[in-house]
């Protein structure tokens, strides 16, 4: 515990100072958007507080707490899709399966947590929408709202497992990927409004360049292997392949969901510039690099 408080301690002193920089450098550069560096910001803060509660009080809050950012973040989802009524139903079949699959994480039961989205509500998940409502716009209000399923719930869901896969060092592994995760983003926003040149995807993403990945793959690498020994029992090599497993997991994962953003939201520009400041924006590298990183250091080490 001491250990934590500690960690937990340095990480505030360093988010402080980091939020400070971001005030002063916002403020005297007007002309560059720094938007989407105070989101990520902003839950970084979001994220030391439940790990905080998690840390120091008790794990189920922490549980608790992301249970209630997955079912926001897929409200969120939800909110993109042109839906009709038909599609209401449906819609509660999935809100219903978030307490259900953290139901499998509090009793720790990993084979059901595993297949319980990806096999057994994707063969039940069609039921509320065949009784009785037709057959137009099936496929599109079934395979959207599974995809929804897969990032939002069963992808942020494993953040919440570590901890009870691994008491021990359970908070530390989720403070040390949730931190790897935002920087990457950040340095990737920052280096790419400076210096990036080349876009990688200018149709789905115009802010993500092949400078800015180089530079965050780079930093995040860098910063994982200063930081992997006080928050992780992973070993030098482990601790450098984190972070860019993290790096390339969360830049796919921030892509993906920008695609998914421009592909339900055509034509209503509008709605896609206030998505920005949503959660789903926030936690879009989340979804790919929680499940991974979660799998990598279970496969590789017993602890898990």
């Amino acid at each position: 515990m001491d250990s934590s408080l500690i960690t937990l301690i340095l990480i505030f002193f360093v988010l402080s100072v980091i939020q400070l920089l971001y005030y002063v450098v916002s403020k005297t550069q007007p002309n560059i958007d720094y938007t989407d560096v105070g989101m990520r910001i902003k839950t970084w803060w979001g994220m030391l507080i439940i790990f905080c509660m998690a840390t120091l009080l008790n794990p189920v809050v922490s549980l608790l707490s992301l249970m209630v950012l997955t079912f926001f973040t897929l409200k969120e989802y939800f909110s993109m899709i042109k839906t009709r009524k038909a599609d209401r139903r449906l819609f509660l079949w999935a809100y219903l399966t978030i307490p259900v699959q953290f139901y499998w994480i509090y009793i720790e039961w990993y084979g059901m947590f595993i297949v319980f989205i990806p096999i057994y509500v994707f063969l039940v998940l069609p039921l509320p929408r065949l009784i009785n409502k037709g057959t137009v716009g099936f496929m599109r209000s079934v395979s959207s709202t599974q995809w929804g399923l897969m990032l939002m719930v069963f992808g942020l869901s494993h953040l919440a497992y570590f901890q009870f896969a691994t008491p021990q060092y359970g908070a530390g592994l989720v403070l040390f990927l949730v931190v790897l995760t935002q920087l990457n983003d950040v340095v990737h926003t920052v280096a790419s409004l400076y210096f990036g040149k080349r876009r990688i995807v200018p149709t789905s993403n115009p802010n993500l360049t092949w400078e800015g990945f180089a530079c965050a793959f780079l930093v995040t690498t860098g910063c994982s292997y200063l930081i992997y020994p006080y928050l992780t029992p992973l070993s030098p090599t482990f601790g450098i392949l984190s972070g860019m497993l993290i790096s390339l997991s969360g830049f796919f994962g921030s892509l993906t969901v920008s695609v998914l953003k421009r592909d339900l939201l055509i034509g209503d520009d509008g709605r896609f510039d206030a998505l920005k400041k949503s959660y789903l924006s926030r936690v879009d590298s989340l979804t790919y690099t929680s499940p991974i990183f979660f799998h990598f250091i279970r496969y590789f080490y017993d602890f898990m």
